[in-house]
């Protein structure tokens, strides 16, 4: 976006932000300089020295833009950072106790928040120079931006001990952009780290993705392993899962915070009814078309309806359900690997013994994929195992 008209005296353009900010639905607006977030770099540093970003290689190759915020735009002057709050509506830690239902992380159960935060941002940005002149550019998530470090720089929280930034009015459920801008405008104060001694966010999560406070190993998180982790689920986390098939809220959903985060629902997208708690058994039933239409211009698209039918797979395994086993063979004979696989493992946990080893007998042979022919041979010794074990 370009020049517009001459600017105002900085205090009033910032009262317009902050006015405009709110008639669009944001919940929380704060701004920070790009040169507020010095160490940055050295947690970054030290997390990908680490391994902890996993496969996400654009984590490491975006570093050097990621840690300094004038690298990415070094006209930019002030950095407008913008919240919208999306927590739930309920507990969606309940939902976990329904092994027959999927598990969809809140943040995906309506629209690409990508998509309704930024053209937000956009319309923001322009009446910003349109209003004081000069440039900007927005952002949302996908480019390297650390806006959490940013936010918690801004004052609109802090980075809590999950990672996440949490806020003393929205807890743990905020949606964050920025507006990068060359205007001057007067930074906020940061504020401070409010997560005293709690260890919630720690102690809950089922996979033991927290190798201390404060550091997040995305090898072992379940939203890395639904949605970023295009290969099998390694088997060490396939039970921890449980019935989530797209991401987990379970740190954010326990933060003590959250008691504060309906103090402001004006912003917050609605869930669709349909993804609240779908139906293991419908979903397992989805071809491509199907997996398509159901989450159209929602972000759980994005992972294509092997990597989705992977996870339904790990849930129907979990869930003891007899009745998901017809559905479970089926997918045997799928023409993706990824789904055979998962498939396989399923079926190897429902209570089934005799048809599963039927199954076994005569596919293991014919399979020609080196990961779904050791997933039947794992399975098959698995079963063994449990039936000359004492």
């Amino acid at each position: 976006m370009g020049a517009g008209a001459a600017p105002g005296p900085p205090d009033k353009l910032r009262q317009f932000i902050d006015r405009e900010a709110r008639r669009l639905g944001f919940s929380a607006v704060a701004v920070t300089r790009p040169d507020a977030i010095p160490a940055a770099r050295a947690r970054l540093e030290a997390a990908i020295a680490a391994g902890d970003h996993g496969s996400m290689d654009w984590i490491a190759e975006t570093a050097a833009r990621r840690a300094d915020p004038a690298t990415l735009w070094p006209d930019a002057r002030s950095i407008v950072m913008l919240a919208m709050n999306y927590g739930p509506d309920e507990d969606p830690l309940a939902l976990l106790a329904r092994r027959d239902r999927a598990a969809i992380s809140v943040y995906a159960r309506n629209r690409d928040y990508h998509d309704v935060i930024k053209g937000r941002l956009k319309e923001l940005a322009g009446k910003i120079v349109a209003r004081a002149g000069g440039d900007v550019k927005v952002f949302v998530d996908t480019a390297p931006v650390m806006e959490k470090p940013l936010a918690e720089a801004a004052g609109l929280g802090w980075q809590g001990k999950h990672t996440n930034l949490v806020s003393r009015e929205f807890g743990s459920w905020l949606f964050l952009g920025s507006i990068f801008t060359t205007a001057e405008l007067a930074p906020d104060a940061p504020l401070a780290d409010h997560c005293g001694s709690c260890r919630s966010c720690l102690d809950i999560c089922p996979t033991n993705a927290f190798p201390a406070p404060y550091r997040l190993d995305a090898r072992r998180c379940i939203s890395y392993l639904t949605i970023e982790n295009k290969g099998p689920i390694p088997r060490e986390f396939r039970a921890a899962i449980g019935n989530r098939i797209y991401g987990c809220d379970d740190c954010l959903a326990v933060c003590p915070w959250n008691k504060f985060a309906s103090a402001a629902a004006e912003a917050k997208l609605v869930a669709r009814d349909d993804l609240k708690a779908p139906l293991l058994a419908d979903l397992l039933d989805l071809d491509d078309a199907g997996f398509r239409a159901l989450f159209a211009g929602s972000p759980v698209k994005r992972i294509g309806r092997d990597r989705f039918l992977r996870n339904v797979l790990i849930a129907a395994g979990n869930s003891g359900d007899a009745e998901l086993v017809a559905r479970c063979r089926v997918l045997l004979d799928d023409a993706s690997p990824l789904v055979r696989g998962a498939a396989v493992w399923a079926l190897s946990r429902l209570p089934d013994e005799a048809g599963f080893a039927t199954l076994g007998d005569r596919l293991a042979p014919r399979e020609r994929d080196a990961d779904v022919a050791e997933e039947w041979a794992s399975a098959r010794q698995a079963r063994t195992d449990e039936r000359i074990s004492p």
